[in-house]
This record gives C-alpha cells, structure tokens and sequence, in this order.
C-alpha cells in the first residue's frame, strides 16, 4: 500500500490562526489512490523546517508520496520550492509543468506558481499551491499518473511506456 505524508506550509496555521483546508483537499483526493496517510504536519514558512521535515519524512519515516500545500508563490514568504530543491536528488518537471500548464487555462495566475517536484531516495515530493481550490485543480491532474510513477520508482514496473488509462 501506499504510504502518504501532507506537509502544510503556512505562518498562520502552524499558529493555530488558520484551518488547514488544503491539507484536508488532500486527503481526500489521496484516498482515491488507496494511499495510506502515515504523516501530517503543519509548519511556519522557514526554509529549513520545511527541508528537515522532507529529509526526515523520506529517511528516516520512508514516505513514499509526500504532498506539501503552500509556499509556492511570490512572496517573500514563500520558500517551499527552494527547501524542496535542496532536498531532492533528482527533479521531475512534468508534473510541476502538468499542473500548471492545466491551471493557466483557468487562471492566469496559475503561472506564479513556484511549484516543483523531486524524489529523494524512494519518495516523490510534489509541491501543491496553498488554496483549496488549486490543491484540487492541481492534484486531480497528475493523480492518473502516480501509481505507475510510484512502481517505477520503487522498482515495481513490469511494464514501460504502458498507456494510463483512467477506468
């Protein structure tokens, strides 16, 4: 089965000032995947808590789908992406590009949007914006894909080049 984290990156809800709805956008859309949540945490916009909660969720804790929510805008604020890049050992642009390629033809603001995605050791970290709505937008479109994402980084493939089919 697979195992899950959600990392929400925000000031005001690692304060306890702000529901954390992305969080629970998330969840929800996870369990699509038969994903198994093991890991939940909500932390300030600090560089540093975010890459040492990404190292210990993939090292120690062996996550293998981590989702982080928030950060990933202009705001001087916002440094998920760069706490994700110094983490990563290899980058995997499309789904980053995926996502905001999809949300451009929604919103213009989509292309703001700071989000990468990366794997280190077994796990594959993806940034997500911060609001519910793009959570959803974002997740649902790259989600078709994680499974076969997932086995081909586990080694578990039998199969490259498969067609994903949804049904």
């Amino acid at each position: 089965m697979l195992t899950a984290g959600i990392l929400t990156i925000s000031d005001k809800g690692s304060r306890g000032e702000r529901e954390d709805e992305s969080g629970k956008a998330i969840k929800k859309l996870l369990a699509l995947l038969g994903a198994r949540l093991v890991k939940y945490d909500i932390v300030p916009d600090e560089r540093e808590i975010i890459s040492q909660k990404l190292i210990q969720w993939a090292d120690e804790e062996d996550i293998d789908l981590i989702i982080t929510t928030g950060g990933t805008g202009l705001s001087p604020r916002d440094v998920t992406p760069e706490a994700t890049l110094a983490v990563v050992e290899r980058i995997v642009p499309g789904l980053a590009e995926t996502m905001r390629a999809e949300s451009l033809k929604k919103t213009p603001m989509a292309m703001l949007s700071r989000g990468v995605a990366g794997i280190r050791r077994g796990s594959l970290i993806i940034n997500l914006p911060g609001s519910p709505k793009a959570v959803q937008e974002c997740l649902e479109v790259v989600l078709p894909a994680l499974p076969h994402a997932m086995e081909v980084l586990k080694g578990e493939a039998v199969e490259c080049g498969r067609e994903l089919e949804e049904g």
